[in-house]
Formats: C-alpha cells, sequence, structure tokens
C-alpha cells in the first residue's frame, strides 16, 4: 500500500491531481484514515503490531505528498517567471502629485510682497502668556476676548491662577488669540526701527462657515520715527494692489476701535459683481468688503516694550490668512481648508512649481 500510494503521489502532474491523492489516503473516507479506525477494534497485541505500520504509513504519505506539493509549486513559479516578462521601455505610472494648500500658497504670497517693502518675517510661541497676548497690548482684564468662552485657556495656567503662584509675564496658560504677541516679543528683543510680518496659527473659541477654532493670521508692525497714518495707508494699498493683482483697487478707511491702536481703522476694499460674485477690484465698487484692522500703535503698547513713544512711533495692521484666500481664490466655506479632502487639495492646491514671485505674479 506504502508504495503504490507512493507512486501515485509522484505521478501526480499537477496540484489538482496531487489533493486528489490526498483525500484518497488521509480524507474523512480515506484509505489510511479507515485503518487508523480499526485500531479501536484490535487487540492489545495486534494493536502494538499494526499501529506502528499505519502511523508509519500515514507519516511516509504525508511526507511524501509536502515534497511533492512543494516541488509542483517550484515548477508552477519557474514557468511563470520564464512565461511573464517586463518591459522596460513602457513608461512608468506617474505619482500622484501632492498640492500646496492655498493658506500655505498666500502665505507664501504675502511673505514676498512684503518683503520687496523691506519687511522681515517674524514668528514667536502659540502657547502665550497673559502679558504678551493681553496686557501688554492694552487689553483690560475686563476685555470680552480674556473670557474663558472666547479664549483656549491651558489647565496648568488655571491651575496657578487658583494657587496664586502664576505670573502674568512668565507662565504661558492660554493659546494665543492672535499673532499680535510677536509684535511684544520683536519690540523687547530689537532695537527699532523695525519693520516685520508676523504670521502664523491663531486661536479662538469659535466654529462656524466663516470661522474656525484655529485660523491663519497675518499681522504687520512698523517702528520708526516720524511714522504716520499716510504711511500705513500707502503700505496696504501697495499690498492689496500686488496681492489681487490689480490696479483699480480701491480702499476705504473708516474709523474703529482697537485697545492697542490710536487711531484705529478699519480697511474695506471695493468689490465689482461679476455674474453674480463679488471680484475685487473696479475703479467703482458696487460695494465694500472688510478685509483687516489697522491702526497707529498705542502709545500704552510702545511704553510696554520699554520704548519712549515721543520718540518712537509706528503702525500695526492684521487680517485673516484664510479669508484672504477664499476672497482671492473664490471659495465660500472655510471649514473645508482643514477637512483634508483630497479632492479639495485637487480642486484647489498649488504645483509646488508655482512659487510666488512678483515678477510673474504672487499668485501664479
Amino acid at each position: 500500500m506504502r508504495e503504490h500510494m507512493l507512486t501515485a503521489i509522484a505521478a501526480a502532474s499537477g496540484l489538482d491531481a496531487l489533493e486528489a491523492c490526498r483525500v484518497e489516503a488521509l480524507g474523512k473516507q480515506g484509505t489510511i484514515t479507515a485503518l487508523l479506525k480499526t485500531l479501536g477494534k484490535m487487540t492489545p497485541d495486534e494493536r502494538l503490531v499494526q499501529g506502528p505500520l499505519i502511523q508509519g504509513l500515514r507519516e511516509a504519505v504525508a511526507n511524501g505528498i509536502a515534497e511533492r506539493k512543494a516541488t509542483l509549486e517550484r515548477a508552477a513559479l519557474d514557468a511563470r517567471l520564464a512565461s511573464e516578462t517586463l518591459d522596460m521601455t513602457l513608461p512608468a505610472d506617474a505619482p500622484m502629485p501632492g498640492t500646496i494648500h492655498p493658506v500655505s500658497q498666500v502665505m507664501d504670497e504675502l511673505a514676498e510682497i512684503f518683503a520687496d517693502l523691506g519687511f522681515a518675517v517674524a514668528t514667536g510661541p502659540e502657547i502665550e502668556t497673559d502679558w504678551h497676548n493681553f496686557s501688554a497690548l492694552n487689553i483690560p482684564e475686563t476685555h470680552p476676548a480674556r473670557a474663558m468662552h472666547d479664549t483656549f485657556y491651558l489647565q496648568q495656567g488655571i491651575d496657578a491662577k487658583v494657587a496664586g503662584t502664576a505670573d502674568e509675564k512668565t507662565t504661558f496658560s492660554l493659546l494665543r488669540t492672535h499673532t499680535s504677541p510677536v509684535q511684544i516679543r520683536t519690540m523687547l528683543s530689537q532695537k527699532p526701527p523695525i519693520r516685520i510680518i508676523a504670521p502664523g496659527r491663531t486661536y479662538r473659541s469659535d466654529s462656524d462657515a466663516t470661522h474656525t477654532p484655529m485660523f491663519h493670521q497675518v499681522e504687520g508692525l512698523v517702528i520708526d520715527k516720524g511714522i504716520t497714518l499716510g504711511h500705513l495707508k500707502w503700505t496696504l494699498e501697495t499690498f492689496v494692489k500686488a496681492f489681487f493683482e490689480r490696479d483699480d483697487i480701491v480702499l476705504r478707511m473708516r474709523p474703529s476701535y482697537f485697545p492697542f491702536t490710536e487711531p484705529s481703522v478699519e480697511i474695506d476694499v471695493g468689490y465689482t459683481l461679476v455674474k453674480g460674485k463679488r471680484v475685487v477690484g473696479g475703479a467703482e465698487p458696487d460695494g465694500w468688503l472688510e478685509i483687516l484692522g489697522s491702526g497707529m500703535v498705542h502709545r500704552k503698547v510702545i511704553e510696554a516694550c520699554g520704548l519712549d513713544p515721543d520718540e518712537w512711533q509706528g503702525f500695526a495692521f492684521g487680517c485673516g490668512i484664510d479669508r484672504l484666500a477664499m476672497l482671492k481664490y473664490g471659495m465660500d466655506d472655510l471649514r473645508p481648508f482643514f477637512d483634508g479632502d483630497i479632492r479639495w487639495l485637487k480642486h484647489y492646491g498649488f504645483s509646488s512649481l508655482d512659487v510666488p514671485t512678483l515678477s510673474a505674479g504672487v499668485g501664479a
């Protein structure tokens, strides 16, 4: 029986034929399985003789099947390798290209524009102290921005205040609500004249189609001697014309109030209606859009940074980078900026080769 079964296994021409041999010998109704069932009916002396023979037959057949299977699989692989070839002259599949996020693109555009105006890019921590974020900017304790429902406070800062160990200047207790603390840190660390922009992430407890808990903001600061509101107006006009790549930009300055500037002005830009959509620009605007806040740096802010406000003056401005991207590139909802939807990124994203330059147009 052993010779008969091993001969049949060796003669199996394929895996299907080999499986048939296995079922015939070792299956539930197989020959060897039937022999194993007879052991229970044998006497101890018969079992002592027949048991090793039947088990030896089972092991020999199982080993023969395993060896034949390995041989057939190697032969099948060799045949496949011989028949399947790669044509190295065919072009490779192009990898899916990534895109630059509109926010990153606009940040690069802003840096390019203001670099041409002599501004440097400054950065600062996103976790701030009360002093840098509020007090140094002349924001009083009673200001709504200091309320828990408007600002993200850290538990370590709250615990320090409860324990009475908090130091307003050194205890990092909140997520910055604007990039204005970068202005304070710059005035503390550098001697005037100062010309900087401060782009970065900011955090406020707000969420809807045009507000998100985390958003991007850019602020500008100039500290020098003899600075007037006229310098601010010219700087903003030059910036807006370069950013929207149009010369027919009309700006409107409205009196406003910010604790850290005096006088304070809101800046509106004129727009025209094109097929029902608002497009920035036009010598005769159909309406106005508020795009940023600005003003002359408050005397108390200059004093808080150790400078003499009678000697040094300056202006500051700030606007949302996400809003600028929406306005320039035709987006109507802020939330997809942070969804990570690959389809949205493909549609609104920029090629990594589209590096903003003034000569090619910052929106290239």
